[in-house]
């Protein structure tokens, strides 16, 4: 097995269980096919990991002891289970199983819709785990189908079969359609389903205007909280036309609500041209930046859509807001709302704060898990 010796000044950060060694920080990079194991030394601290030949992360640390095996693997999948009981005991069938590096898998996630678990991995060298990994899953609960979502390719079954087009989950007592093969993510935006929930409690009487919509989640939850109109804005056509399914499978008439197929980049300056304004406002957007290099674009298209959020809502009404860019910080968002209400001559006052799930667990040695930002204010006048 390869042996790296890693700068001293890591030794801090890696002692405290950090997962990650970037390629600039490996002086005399081997020539190791994706997948290999290496030990890495730093002073008196040793670990096991995977390379990764092309990833800017060039190790993925797993373990201290010993190269990992299958009965480790499956320790760590099985922990996963129990660290998400409390989710089993409420009308919720779908949630994050294993969510990579909180869960001690860097590099692997796991969602789980009913009896059908997506995995996807984010690098080439953590395939090498994909058979302990769904060994572990079919050990740990009954399931009828694994499927793998690679980073860049097409979603493919890996075990059992293949889950029907129209497979439902129940999230809190809502029914939602979730399509594993070609929707987005894994199938649903899963992280968000606590933020739906509080979402629900703010919206009674109110009208809502849904941004990047996708299928509906939180329209349907503002539905059932008492919002009498609710309209929901997405670029994907099949995307709202499953929104629309999921408002009927959960008692509520499509015809009483708006859906509108449009890029929110160009919908909102079109609001805001006619004067349209909304009760409350929810922004959900994709994540806006894929690498540290892209950070700064993301920051002001954050200030520039929140910007556009705020003059959408009703003096005194509320914007809900969100970002699951992991290279934009708390505290960076927070500035992007104070940077577009300068803009806007409006101030936002934070009602509530937020971020993932418990089955996204952050650990405090890897602040980078902590990616989602969730924030409801009521928008002033300044």
């Amino acid at each position: 097995m390869y042996e790296l010796i890693l700068p001293p000044h890591l030794k801090t950060r890696l002692g405290q269980g950090h997962p990650w060694v970037y390629r600039d920080q490996v002086a005399d990079a081997p020539r190791l096919p994706s997948g290999a194991w290496v030990r890495v030394r730093c002073g008196g601290f040793s670990a096991y990991g995977l390379w990764d030949a092309e990833s800017p992360i060039a190790i993925r640390l797993f373990a201290r002891a010993a190269p990992p095996d299958a009965a480790w693997v499956a320790a760590r999948v099985r922990e996963a289970w129990e660290r998400r009981a409390p989710l089993r005991t409420g009308a919720t069938t779908a949630y994050r199983w294993l969510f990579g590096e909180g869960d001690g898998l860097p590099g692997i996630t796991v969602d789980l819709y009913d009896q059908f678990a997506v995995v996807a991995t984010y690098a080439d060298s953590v395939t090498t785990l994909l058979p302990w990994v769904v060994d572990a899953l079919r050990a740990t609960t009954p399931l009828k189908g694994i499927l793998h979502r690679p980073p860049s390719s097409v979603v493919q079954r890996l075990w059992g079969q293949p889950p029907p087009r129209d497979l439902t989950i129940q999230e809190h007592g809502l029914t939602f359609l979730a399509n594993l093969a070609a929707g987005q993510k894994t199938g649903l935006f899963l992280d968000q389903r606590e933020n739906r929930r509080v979402v629900e409690d703010w919206v009674a009487g109110k009208t809502v205007l849904n941004c990047f919509a996708y299928s509906g989640g939180f329209s349907v939850y503002a539905a059932r909280g008492g919002a009498p109109h609710v309209t929901s804005v997405d670029i994907a056509a099949d995307a709202l036309a499953d929104a629309q399914t999921n408002f009927a499978r959960n008692g509520f008439d499509p015809a009483d609500h708006r859906f509108e197929v449009a890029d929110v980049f160009d919908y909102l300056p079109r609001l805001v041209a006619d004067g349209r304004q909304f009760d409350l406002v929810i922004l959900d957007p994709p994540s806006l930046a894929r690498s540290r290099q892209s950070q700064h674009a993301a920051l002001r298209a954050y200030t520039r859509l929140n910007a556009l959020g705020l003059r959408v809502v009703r003096p005194g009404g509320l914007l809900v807001t969100s970002s699951c860019t992991a290279q934009v910080g708390h505290d960076a968002f927070l500035e992007t709302l104070a940077q577009a209400g300068a803009q806007t001559g409006r101030r936002l006052l934070i009602l509530h704060d937020a971020g993932q799930p418990l089955d996204h667990p952050v650990p405090a040695h890897f602040p980078e898990g902590r990616y989602l930002k969730f924030v409801i204010g009521q928008v002033v006048l300044a």
